[in-house]
């Protein structure tokens, strides 16, 4: 689909600046950032893991590095993780101009058109990027798993580190997929093959266990637009080997940053998804497809429903994945101290869960990163109970803000490639019901828009056929009617 060109940019900025989010740096962020002349300095007590063969595994274009990663098999059949964390906070002081703003936005902020950086880029694609060939200050999370793949004990620690390689998810999932020729930086650097063997075995081991242990297995079809030339793409999400890799290292290691957090007895900010309000809804779903749940929430009971379902009909597996996280409700940062009863993440099957793993674009990331390096140095946590509770509740309404910015500028980036199709007829289905209205996802392109009539009696997860009747780019309107076939709209 050929599109005309309408200034996504501009409007990106106007979004940001609606939903209560900065879209630029302030003049005393570039004063602070005009201070930093070079990468952090080792302290005295930094282990040297440079001889490690790490690399790090993102996205083509990904220029701000917060992890890499390096596995081993050891002797007695178990398996050693490695993941290195970008020492964020070494350059940025608490409360510091740089930290005031990435507390303002709390996130990077993803549009089609333009990013919105946490952090500044002189920081977050180089200076604080675990970047190819570069030296660099990190929080290492040392990880023993099992051969079964359960995580056994874990230790963190400050080492400098060496990305020797780095590689993008497509062309690394190809390779461990067997779809696709071995990356050239694989090839040509010596041992790397190996050792990326072992941490696909290693992460592959991770997901068995932890779907044994009812993590929802989800593969979301909404996609990502970008603009190349004036011209929109969509881009369709990605759930290859090298995305379950980096997957399930990041959660191995959030999941031991959240233990030894705990063990320590220190207040943090934990993220968790609470059982789900619309269990019944879920009932419903599975039972419109001849299956069962029990009447009471449980992840193992659902997880066994979607494996099966994914095996069964993998064409529209997407699609019944999108139905379950809508019904699954939102994340949200809560505080938990040693002595509390951990609420936990039901879509993870974890009740010990934190992010600490990509402090160059999400703030909560570095808060974690502050407290463990001041456990670390034996010096006082930077952060009250009540500065952590504060922050919190901030953190969860501004990754909600910026969640509708994403979403707005995709939706207006795909009203911009629909412009020229009023009329048509799509099939998709239903993804939201509200007070505020009805909403369909159409399967090509996989686009969601709201239905402005014969909605009645639609449900989350329902199959429909609507006709485009409208867009509005600026405010990323896409409307459809349900197109009836004598009283039914479903197909």
């Amino acid at each position: 689909m050929q599109t005309k060109w309408f200034d996504l940019e501009r409007l990106a900025m106007q979004v940001m600046h609606d939903k209560g989010l900065q879209p630029k740096f302030s003049d005393e962020v570039y004063m602070q950032l005009h201070t930093i002349k070079r990468p952090a300095q080792a302290p005295t007590n930094c282990q040297d893991l440079t001889s490690l063969l790490w690399c790090s595994i993102d996205n083509d274009d990904s220029l701000d590095l917060d992890q890499l990663t390096y596995a081993q098999d050891e002797k007695d059949g178990s398996t050693t993780l490695w993941i290195a964390i970008a020492d964020v906070d070494a350059l940025v002081p608490k409360d510091s101009a740089i930290d005031q703003h990435a507390q303002m936005n709390t996130t990077s902020v993803y549009t089609p058109a333009i990013i919105f950086s946490m952090l500044p880029e002189k920081l977050s694609t180089n200076l604080t990027s675990l970047n190819e060939n570069e030296n660099r200050l990190a929080l290492v999370v040392k990880v023993n798993m099992t051969t079964d793949g359960k995580v056994e004990e874990g230790s963190i620690f400050m080492a400098i580190v060496r990305n020797r390689a780095k590689l993008a998810y497509p062309s690394l999932g190809a390779w461990l997929e067997g779809s696709g020729p071995i990356p050239a930086k694989v090839s040509t650097t010596p041992g790397l093959e190996k050792a990326l063997q072992c941490q696909h075995r290693a992460a592959q081991l991770l997901k068995e266990r932890r779907h044994l242990l009812g993590a929802l297995t989800l593969e979301s079809p909404e996609v990502e637009a970008k603009v190349f030339e004036k011209n929109v793409v969509l881009h369709p999400p990605s759930h290859n080997f090298a995305d379950q890799l980096i997957e399930h290292f990041m959660i191995a290691a959030n999941y031991v940053m959240a233990i030894e957090l705990r063990k320590a007895k220190i207040p943090s900010l934990r993220r968790v998804v609470r059982v789900p309000k619309r269990w019944d809804r879920m009932i419903q779903v599975a039972a419109s497809l001849n299956e069962r749940l029990p009447e009471e929430p449980n992840s193992s009971a659902l997880e066994h429903f979607l494996i099966k379902r994914k095996k069964l009909d993998p064409i529209s597996f997407p699609d019944l994945s999108l139905t379950i996280i809508k019904l699954l409700g939102r994340g949200e940062y809560i505080v938990e101290g040693g002595e509390d009863v951990p609420t936990g993440h039901f879509g993870l099957a974890l009740r010990e869960y934190i992010h600490s793993t990509a402090p160059n674009r999400r703030f909560p990331d570095l808060i974690t990163q502050r407290q463990y390096k001041a456990l670390l140095a034996g010096a006082k946590n930077p952060y009250s109970l009540e500065e952590l509770q504060i922050l919190a509740e901030h953190c969860t309404h501004q990754e909600d803000a910026a969640t509708k910015v994403e979403r707005h500028l995709n939706k207006s980036a795909a009203a911009l490639l629909l412009a020229s199709h009023i009329g048509a007829t799509f099939k998709g289905i239903v993804t939201g019901v509200s007070k505020s209205g009805t909403w369909a996802r159409i399967f090509n392109p996989p686009v969601e828009g709201k239905i402005l009539q014969g909605f009645e009696k639609l449900d989350i997860g329902d199959r429909i056929a609507v006709k485009l009747v409208g867009v509005d780019i600026p405010k990323g309107y896409i409307n459809f009617v349900a197109v009836h076939s004598g009283n039914l709209c479903t197909y």
